[in-house]
């Protein structure tokens, strides 16, 4: 599973323009890439499209995760269903059907209607992390904030969301690897000139696969990694605490 990836970060060194001949260890593809204005612009989209999905979704996916569990309400069942839909649902299928529900109302494509696009993903993921850290949680403390004289949102500030906060955050870095790492719901719901870096490593492979682009997907690669590594300590750190 992961020889692909040794053969990638491998290749990254080589100071050959060609993957396939190897003539040496060099690290100038890494250096070249900081000086590239197109991967750093890529670079800059990529972050404010998952930066602002994970804001977002993080409020959304928070209240979406308490409200499921804690109160009941008509069509409760079937809320909950519709909301974990978008992990299950191809991507391909979410693409489609976003870019023809932007088409329908005549709303022009740009970089904002990526992040519209990624929200969709992320809260159900926020969703689904917060929920599986409420099941951990004893819902007597809320109760005994309330009859301590506590209103509702005051038990909720003080006394669940920071029990909560390490199920949001392992959340919102599990959401933020996966929008940085989209390139199919991008591709689909992109404006002119709002390249993400999975795109713009996408166009330039047309080319042919060369150093640089093996240098960038191995950033890309190890980012991702760290995140998801730190989301996982985060989550693992809260679940022994309660």
């Amino acid at each position: 599973m992961y020889l692909p990836i040794l053969v990638l970060s491998f290749y990254s060194f080589n100071q050959s323009p060609y993957s396939a001949t190897w003539q040496g260890f060099t690290l100038d593809w890494y250096r070249k890439l900081f000086s590239d204005d197109r991967i750093l612009s890529a670079l800059q989209n990529s972050m404010i499209v998952a930066g602002c999905a994970v804001g977002v979704s993080a409020v959304l996916g928070t209240l979406m995760a308490v409200g499921l569990a804690r109160y009941e309400f008509p069509g409760k069942k079937l809320y909950r269903g519709i909301s974990y839909l978008p992990l299950i649902i191809p991507d391909i299928a979410i693409a489609v059907a976003t870019l023809v529900c932007l088409a329908a109302f005549a709303i022009p494509l740009s970089l904002w209607t990526i992040v519209a696009a990624h929200i969709v993903f992320c809260l159900a993921y926020v969703g689904l992390v917060v929920a599986s850290r409420l099941t951990n949680l004893d819902p007597h403390l809320e109760e005994a904030a309330l009859d301590l004289g506590a209103t509702p949102t005051q038990a909720f500030i003080q006394v669940l969301l920071p029990q909560l906060m390490p199920g949001i955050l392992a959340g919102c870095l599990l959401a933020f690897v996966l929008s940085l790492d989209d390139f199919l719901i991008s591709s689909f719901t992109a404006g002119s000139g709002s390249n993400t870096l999975p795109m713009e490593i996408f166009s330039r492979i047309r080319t042919g696969v060369k150093p640089d682009i093996n240098a960038l997907s191995v950033m890309l690669i190890s980012v991702s990694a760290i995140v998801a590594f730190i989301a996982e300590l985060i989550r693992a750190s809260g679940e022994n605490k309660s």
